[in-house]
């Protein structure tokens, strides 16, 4: 109750994440549950800073544990937390084990180590990348589990420092620590997957449901925070000017909201969240790059098909995925960055009837999959094109848009 993690929960019940974080962040604006951002070590995961706003959040912060200075990370070291309210029910906070399984998911084994000594452990892994390191020793050793790895192997820390070769191991290996130096050894093998239950900081903020309920939520003046990786979505109404000359200022503006309407919906609906408005234009994010495509798609769809004789809406569009920083500015949460710009220049080189992607979103995997669905009717064109400010250079980019065949009526299937 001190530290409710929302997605922990919807595992424990078997339910839908999403669903549980709305549900918490819901509570939180009824008085119900304390919403925490919490910074976390990355190397033992241990709370380092905690605040009720991500104003509190410091761009660098130092574990005494594991003796590190680190960066803030909206993806990978900040991550929202609940706790009940104390209005409701007043909950003890404190640290009941430091080394214990619940705060230290990620560490596989530790083995404390006399100088000289060397001690062999069997130990059952799940498949994918691992690090051995000691607390007396800079870097570390990188490892893999796999099936086809070696049943046994021998891991050294020495002070000329570890090797640089990853070594494959099996599921279950016998691991023999050896400490050759001259000081007591603290082994620690960690997995180097990032805990999945947690709800960080980079996912949240972009889910347009926070950005509703918690609007004031800033950064500190002058702060910027990396993000990760988001997928930029920019889009901006075809031919808006001749619009407003054709029927009239008021009525214009009344049909420019209804578009607004559609795409925040749109994009609620794929877990994005609407950034910004400038003009006629939209900035939205998104965790993935195949549910900005879908949105879009959708939205330029519903818009295309404008009811009762209305002139239809044809919306340009651009996508582009990579890392971001987080930076507040006038007053709101804001993107910024190499990747924000170029979605931003992807948009000017659509129709209207198409969108823009780069290569890294065209050759994401769930992309790839979304169109090659056949019955989904999209047709990826390639083609080359220069991007002002990006030194004219010549960037490979990709056209969707639906084959001449398909109506636009037509849904897209997920």
């Amino acid at each position: 109750m001190a530290r409710l993690r929302p997605y922990a929960l919807a595992d424990a019940w078997g339910v839908t994440r999403r669903k549980v974080l709305e549900l918490c962040l819901q509570a939180t604006r009824a008085g119900l549950f304390d919403l925490r951002w919490d910074l976390l070590c990355p190397l033992c995961r241990g709370v380092k800073e905690s605040g009720s706003t991500l104003g509190e959040m410091k761009q660098r912060a130092h574990c005494q544990t594991c003796n590190i200075d680190f960066a803030s990370n909206f993806d990978r070291s900040v991550e929202l937390t609940f706790r009940t309210s104390p209005t409701l029910r007043w909950v003890e906070e404190r640290t009941f084990c430091v080394g214990g399984p619940q705060l230290t998911p990620h560490i596989a084994a530790q083995q404390l180590l006399a100088p000289g000594d060397q001690r062999g452990v069997t130990l059952p892994l799940e498949a994918g990348r691992y690090r051995l390191r000691t607390l007396g020793l800079g870097g570390g050793q990188f490892l893999i589990a796999r099936p086809d790895g070696a049943q046994e192997v021998t891991l050294t820390a020495a002070h000329e420092g570890w090797s640089h070769d990853e070594v494959a191991v099996s599921l279950a290996p016998m691991l023999r620590f050896e400490n050759a130096t001259d000081a007591e050894q603290l082994f620690v093998l960690e997995r180097m997957a990032w805990s999945d239950q947690a709800s960080t900081a980079a996912e949240v903020t972009a889910l347009q449901v926070f950005r509703d309920l918690f609007s004031s939520e800033l950064l500190r003046p002058g702060e910027r925070i990396s993000v990760g990786s988001l997928t930029v979505l920019f889009t901006d109404l075809r031919d808006s000017t001749s619009f407003y000359r054709e029927i009239g200022d008021a009525p214009a503006f009344g049909r420019v909201m209804d578009h607004f309407a559609v795409l925040r919906e749109a994009i609620a609906e794929e877990d994005g969240a609407l950034v910004k408005t400038i003009g006629d234009a939209v900035m939205a994010v998104f965790r993935r790059p195949a549910p900005a495509l879908r949105a879009i798609l959708d939205a330029q769809r519903r818009l295309a098909a404008s009811p009762g004789g209305a002139p239809a809406f044809y919306l340009k569009a651009g996508v582009h995925h990579g890392p971001c920083i987080a930076v507040t500015m006038n007053d709101r949460l804001d993107y910024f960055g190499s990747v924000v710009n170029m979605a931003a220049r992807l948009e000017r080189l659509s129709s209207g009837e198409d969108v823009i992607i780069s290569d890294a979103v065209r050759h994401d995997p769930e992309v790839e999959g979304l169109l090659a669905a056949s019955e989904n009717q999209f047709v990826p064109e390639p083609f080359e094109a220069q991007l002002k400010g990006f030194d004219e250079a010549q960037f490979h980019l990709w056209r969707v848009a639906r084959s001449p065949g398909a109506g636009v009526g037509s849904a897209i299937l997920r």
